[in-house]
């Protein structure tokens, strides 16, 4: 691995939290289950806070070791987010490359209920 994947890696586990994330169910088949990852997620902006959190997406960055190992694959739209008792459902999300190998994830989120 390169210099970007070590730092992504070193920021994560020093700055991060468990998280999980999980596929979302569409109804015909059972809820899958959720993969458990060290996540980093930066502190709200002072200006989010004064206007309210809604306005501002959840943005979440994780390693794609964590996928690969459960054999999550690539995170998609609608997936779930939880982060302590807030679940997100994801809007988006944007791979992070080390030259070019995926080396994590941006995930985008909305809700927090």
């Amino acid at each position: 691995m390169g210099y970007q994947t070590e730092r992504r890696r070193r920021q994560i586990r020093r700055k991060g939290r468990m998280m999980a994330l999980s596929r979302a169910n569409n109804g015909s088949l059972p809820a899958p289950v959720a993969v458990n990852l060290i996540a980093y997620s930066a502190p709200s902006a002072t200006a989010a806070l004064e206007a309210g959190v809604s306005v501002m997406p959840f943005v979440a960055e994780i390693l794609n070791d964590e996928l690969q190992a459960a054999g999550y694959g690539r995170p998609r739209k609608d997936d779930r987010l939880v982060d302590g008792g807030r679940t997100y459902t994801l809007t988006d999300a944007a791979a992070v490359y080390d030259g070019d190998q995926i080396c994590g994830w941006k995930l985008f989120a909305a809700g927090g209920t």
